[in-house]
């Protein structure tokens, strides 16, 4: 059962899942489950979260949907680990936090066709860390959820269960 974080609904059995159903099985995906993020998850399951909570506000707000759930799902699409890569990086060479969301991006258009606004919200997720301002609505979207879901994944692990967000 795919499930976000804090919500008790099957995103499998939603209408979510349409816009990203080509995508989540896909073996790319496979490693990120393995893979530790924000302390008390692991990467998928980030992106999962922030995919279903960008698709979610922005069905609301009007915007494209579908898109923020597919870029949401792909934002964060790197193997390595980002502790590592900061403490082997050479001088003058970006951060981290600067550098992901390029390697990402070029991951995810292996993966599947990339639409010019999925790209912005891929490479411009770590807004202000990144230098050009996202070109979208969406972008800033996904740039608010990616943050709201890194807070609850460290915060609250435990509590998921208790709060229930409905949709």
């Amino acid at each position: 059962m795919l499930k976000a974080i804090c919500s008790k609904k099957d995103l499998s059995l939603c209408e979510y899942y349409d816009c990203i159903c080509d995508i989540i099985n896909s073996c790319e995906l496979e490693p990120l489950k393995d893979i530790t993020h924000h302390i008390s998850t692991t990467r998928f399951q980030h992106c999962l979260n922030v995919s279903y909570y960008s698709y979610a506000l922005c069905r609301k707000l009007g915007l494209n949907a579908r898109s923020a759930a597919r870029a949401g799902l792909l934002h964060d699409l790197f193997y390595y680990d980002r502790k590592e890569y900061n403490s082997m990086r050479e001088k003058g060479q970006f951060s981290h936090s600067r550098m992901h969301s390029l390697i990402a991006l070029r991951n995810a258009e292996h993966l599947t066709d990339i639409t010019p606004l999925e790209r912005d919200i891929i490479e411009k997720h770590m807004f202000p860390l990144t230098i050009n301002l996202p070109k979208y609505r969406e972008s800033y979207v996904i740039t608010l959820i990616d943050k709201y879901c890194a807070v609850l994944e460290v915060c609250i692990p435990k509590l998921c269960g208790i709060f229930s967000v409905h949709h």
